[in-house]
């Protein structure tokens, strides 16, 4: 306890604090430590960050699934093809036709595709078919890992030109701060859909063949350079909002005192101090690239068929909702899944890095 008089004023040391709590030893804990003990204690978020790592590990092991399971790759056309359903022949793609049922004829429509198995045909086609006989189980695990790596690329991508840009404009200002500003305002202004829409067909008819870069219009590199674009405002702005209020703190003059240059100090004395602003804004984005990675792939401009996405997967499913549902129902409920546990376990590490916070991402 500290204590005053009329000619001195003291306070207990550590030793003395320690006697008075029983012996006790006082240790120091950084934010990082004091931060990783909130994240531990909320379970929810752990649970789907669990169940993030879970679908990741699926889509990994989707070479492993068609050897050893389905025995049918990603792309293989099957409209001929037959299984063994319970012991009966059964084809892959209805033919069509009439059959007697009890003595009456029923008329069997055909190009329907098989339905989910569940396991009843030894493994293959646990999930149906879609309309060319593919398995819908191994396009699913297949477009995740397209999907997933075009996110996370993405949004790693993104990420860290918006850290430069925000380190860059916040802290010299002036005409600097003037031109990445409204290079910030400029991609705002347009809508995300839209924007990645415009880019990724313009990319896609011809790909992009300048400064001595080849890359095919089919090529992945396409919507991940088009999403990782078109985010940039998204994080860059409230990072240079960040930076803007610290580079007049005591511990950049102190730096500038000692003779550090600007490179050093933005990455050596700015940068750490909006580093748990930046792990938290790339755990949210990483959903939204996600996302418009399935509508760009939905309306064409993503991923391009034949290659399976979770997008291209909804949108070849779009026109048999009726007769095969399941055709965009499973990747549905793979995106739900997905964004949903990213979003939670973001929201849970906002809370435990900085509980006063209040970042959101946030496009129209």
């Amino acid at each position: 306890m500290a204590t005053t008089s009329q000619e001195e004023f003291t306070l207990d040391t550590a030793a003395e604090l320690a006697a008075e709590e029983g012996g006790a030893q006082i240790q120091g804990k950084s934010p990082w430590v004091l931060a990783g003990r909130r994240l531990r204690r909320n379970y929810v978020a752990l649970t789907f960050l669990g169940v993030f790592f879970l679908i990741v590990i699926c889509c990994l092991l989707a070479p492993l699934y068609v050897s050893q399971v389905s025995h049918v790759g990603q792309n293989d056309v099957r409209t001929g093809a037959t299984i063994v359903e319970h012991g009966k022949k059964v084809n892959v793609i209805s033919q069509g036709g009439t059959k007697i049922v009890n003595g009456v004829p029923k008329i069997v429509f055909g190009g329907v595709p098989i339905g989910p198995q569940w396991g009843a045909a030894g493994g293959k086609y646990i999930l149906g078919a879609d309309e060319l006989g593919r398995d819908i189980a191994t396009r699913l695990l297949y477009g995740g890992r397209n999907s997933l790596f075009i996110g996370v690329t993405a949004s790693a991508i993104c990420t860290t030109l918006a850290v430069i840009l925000a380190l860059l404009s916040g802290y010299f200002g002036g005409i600097v701060d003037w031109i990445i500003s409204r290079f910030f305002d400029l991609i705002w202004a347009f809508p995300v859909v839209l924007l990645g829409i415009a880019l990724g067909t313009a990319l896609s008819v011809n790909g992009f063949h300048h400064f001595g870069i080849n890359i095919s219009g089919s090529n992945l590199a396409i919507p991940i350079a088009v999403i990782s674009f078109v985010f940039i405002p998204y994080i860059g702005r409230p990072l240079r909002g960040q930076v803007l209020a610290l580079r007049n703190r005591e511990f950049v003059e102190a730096a500038t005192a000692q003779g550090a240059g600007s490179i050093r100090i933005m990455f050596s004395e700015l940068l750490p101090n909006i580093a748990s602003s930046v792990l938290v804004l790339f755990t949210l984005i990483v959903a939204n690239c996600i996302l418009t990675e399935v509508g760009l792939s939905f309306l064409g401009a993503g991923v391009h068929l034949p290659n399976p996405s979770w997008g291209t997967m909804i949108q070849e499913g779009s026109n048999k909702l009726s007769t095969a549902p399941g055709l965009s129902l499973f990747p549905g409920i793979a995106i739900a899944l997905t964004v949903l546990s990213l979003n939670v376990f973001g929201d849970g590490l906002r809370d435990a890095l900085d509980p006063r916070a209040k970042i959101r991402i946030e496009h129209g």
